[in-house]
C-alpha cells in the first residue's frame, strides 16, 4: 500500500510539473523538454526532482529549479474519489473534511468506520502505521483501524 501512495504521488507531482513552462521556450514545458528525469518520494516523505539541463551552462536551469521548488505541497485534499474507496476497502479511513479547515488541527475528528461505517469512533493514538494516520477504534464493531489524517 504504500509503494502505491507513494507512486499516485509521484504522478501527481509529475502533472505539476508538465505545467512547469520552460523559461526559454514557454510553448513546451520542462517535461516536454525531457529536463524532468526522475521523480521520487524519498524515506522522508520529500518528494526528489532530478532535472537535467539541455545544455552544461544553460542560463535557465537556476529559473527552473525556481520554478519547481514553488510548485505547492501535497495535500489530502487532492485524493481522487476512487483513492478515497480504496483507502476504505483496504480498511483506512480516509480523510474527513479538509486540509484547509483550522478545525481538522484541533482535537480529534469524528471518523467512520471503514469497516461498519459507523461514526461511534474513537482515536486511540494521534500516530498508526505512519505519521500520516491516526489510530481508531470502532465502538460499534470494535475493530480497530487506522484515520489517513487530514494533511
Amino acid at each position: 500500500m504504500v509503494r502505491t501512495m507513494s507512486a499516485q504521488r509521484e504522478i501527481e507531482v509529475r502533472k505539476l510539473l508538465a505545467r512547469v513552462p520552460d523559461p526559454e521556450i514557454p510553448v513546451l514545458s520542462i517535461v516536454d523538454l525531457g529536463i524532468v528525469r526522475e521523480v521520487r518520494q524519498e524515506a522522508d516523505g520529500r518528494m526528489r526532482v532530478a532535472i537535467t539541463p539541455t545544455y552544461s551552462g544553460c542560463p535557465a536551469t537556476e529559473v527552473i529549479r525556481t520554478l519547481v521548488r514553488a510548485s505547492p505541497p501535497w495535500t489530502s485534499d487532492w485524493l481522487t474519489a476512487a483513492g478515497r474507496e480504496k483507502l476504505r476497502a483496504f480498511g483506512i479511513a480516509p480523510p474527513e473534511g479538509s486540509a484547509t479547515s483550522p478545525r481538522q488541527l484541533l482535537g480529534s475528528p469524528a471518523v467512520s468506520c471503514p469497516r461498519c461505517g459507523s461514526r461511534a469512533t474513537q482515536r486511540v493514538s494521534e500516530f498508526g502505521s505512519t505519521p500520516c494516520k491516526a489510530h481508531y477504534r470502532c465502538s460499534a464493531c470494535g475493530e480497530p483501524f487506522d484515520y489517513f489524517k487530514c494533511l
